[in-house]
């Protein structure tokens, strides 16, 4: 585990490795956290995380749409969902 905590600072990342073998990084000033097969991976995917969090990324224009292009789904697949099974974002 990496972590940048001494002398009480909370900044930095730490690595936590999964009975699985993959690797979870965390973001020690947020809270966030992802993870991957490699620390590399983790730190990639963390980075991806943290910085839509900060408002990085491009805003979906039609989420309908985008969901049927990126994912293969459409508005009937997620109405067999029931709401209580969804997360909480999709909501």
């Amino acid at each position: 585990m990496a972590s940048g905590t001494r002398n009480g600072r909370s900044e930095g990342i730490e690595f936590y490795y999964e009975s699985d073998g993959s690797v979870t990084a965390k973001d020690l000033e947020t809270g966030l956290a992802r993870g991957g097969d490699t620390r590399a991976e983790a730190l990639a995917q963390l980075a991806e995380v943290l910085e839509l969090h900060e408002d990085g990324g491009e805003p979906i224009d039609d989420p309908d749409a985008f969901l049927e292009e990126e994912f293969d789904l459409t508005e009937g697949d997620l109405a067999a969902v029931d709401e209580d099974d969804r997360p909480e974002f999709m909501r």
